[in-house]
């Protein structure tokens, strides 16, 4: 996802634009009211942003107590109701189905996100080059977010700022405002409340405001336990499923240092003595095992990228890599390869002659992993090869289409 700066060049204002407001509730009842009006109040200074209409749409998600009769004393509201809960996100996602305007936003029942800040984040998405403007509450002080949340909000913008290589100052923000076109390229989001760190990971183009953030109204249905591990198992699977090559290189490459870093006093033992000291053999295998789970995964992470360009959402033109550095890398696997067959064809020579080896049995454990490298690298490259292959095909076909 893109952070854009709020200075980018402003675009034209559209003559016209509906707003639909989406508003997801579960036994609300007791602040449902307050919220609908607060909503309703900002009608006139959404129009100074160029929003024309307002739609506000409650997706009641089978609330047990008053919920849907109290949406329904509110003239110009539309209500929606499941016949069971299905979570925050399914509640959005009914909603966003049933809106028919050319900006979505969202916020919260329970009154803790200000309905005041809509014309903000509204003129931010309609003057900018933006696809969605998240409400952040991390940016402003005016914030009573309890301790335990703020801290784990921290944590979880900051893991995502680094799976996703940029700044992340509120990944859980439940107050939001997007274009209806991006939706294709959100989808699909889960149903629960992880709906928004999950969001937070497309690669959209992205502005955050400053909002205020107060008490609710009622008891919060977040579970800071049971939703942290829903929020980190949706942030990391994303993150994989949209930078594979960013997770998995980082991974690979922080094992290869840790086994550079492992290595050194056996291998220069080794070289001054021709031996191995006992109390290092266990060590060098610990290197040997940690290399080739650190090329595996830096393999693995390049693979995964270039079977995910494969899709038709997720196709680049540019390469993967560098064609050059492609090249490097092919390079150096068949160096790999050829070292390690190096260091173990004489203990094979000598076991076709005598059936015995006495060589010193370091050179066959790091000649078979530097053979499992290259051999990986190999692979890798001819998979890359051919996915770039595919990738231009359909532009391809499409030239000498115009061309006949």
């Amino acid at each position: 996802m893109t952070t854009s700066k709020l200075t980018t060049t402003a675009h034209r204002r559209p003559a016209s634009c509906r707003l639909s407001v989406v508003i997801p509730a579960y036994n609300e009842e007791r602040g449902i009211d307050t919220i609908l009006d607060r909503v309703a109040a900002q009608r006139d200074r959404l129009r100074t942003t160029g929003v024309t209409d307002l739609q506000v749409i409650v997706v009641d998600d089978g609330s047990q107590d008053g919920t849907a009769e109290r949406v329904a004393t509110h003239a110009g509201v539309r209500l929606v109701r499941h016949s069971v809960n299905r979570g925050y996100g399914a509640a959005l996602k009914t909603g966003f189905a049933d809106a028919a305007a050319d900006l979505l936003a969202f916020l919260d029942a329970d009154g803790t996100y200000p309905p005041e800040s809509l014309p903000d984040l509204c003129r931010e998405v309609l003057r900018h080059d933006v696809d969605l403007v998240v409400g952040s509450r991390m940016l402003n002080a005016d914030s009573h977010m309890p301790l335990v949340r703020r801290i784990g909000n921290v944590f979880f913008a900051s893991l995502l700022s680094l799976v996703a290589g940029r700044r992340v100052s509120d990944s859980t923000s439940g107050m939001r405002v997007l274009k209806q076109s991006s939706l294709p390229a959100l989808y699909p989001l889960p149903d629960g409340l992880d709906f928004t760190p999950v969001m937070s990971a497309r690669g959209l183009r992205v502005a955050e405001l400053p909002i205020p953030y107060g008490e609710r109204v009622g008891r919060s249905k977040l579970g800071v336990l049971k939703d942290g591990v829903r929020f980190l198992r949706s942030i990391m699977w994303t993150a994989t499923l949209y930078n594979p090559l960013g997770i998995f290189g980082a991974l690979g490459l922080a094992l290869l240092f840790l086994a550079c870093v492992w290595g050194v006093r056996p291998v220069l033992y080794y070289v001054q003595h021709g031996s191995v000291p006992e109390d290092s053999i266990y060590r060098l295998l610990a290197v040997l095992i940690v290399s080739a789970a650190g090329i595996n995964m830096v393999v693995f992470g390049l693979m995964s990228a270039a079977i995910l360009n494969l899709l038709p959402s997720r196709r680049v033109l540019r390469p993967l890599l560098p064609k050059r550095l492609q090249q490097a890398l092919a390079w150096a696997g068949l160096g790999l390869f050829l070292t390690g067959m190096a260091l173990v064809a004489p203990s094979g020579a000598e076991w076709l002659e005598t059936s015995r080896i006495t060589r010193h049995w370091p050179h066959i454990a790091a000649g078979g992993t530097l053979i499992l490298a290259g051999l990986q690298l190999g692979a890798w490259f001819a998979l890359l090869t051919m996915a770039e292959d595919l990738a231009s095909d359909p532009d391809r076909a499409r030239n000498d289409s115009r061309l006949e």
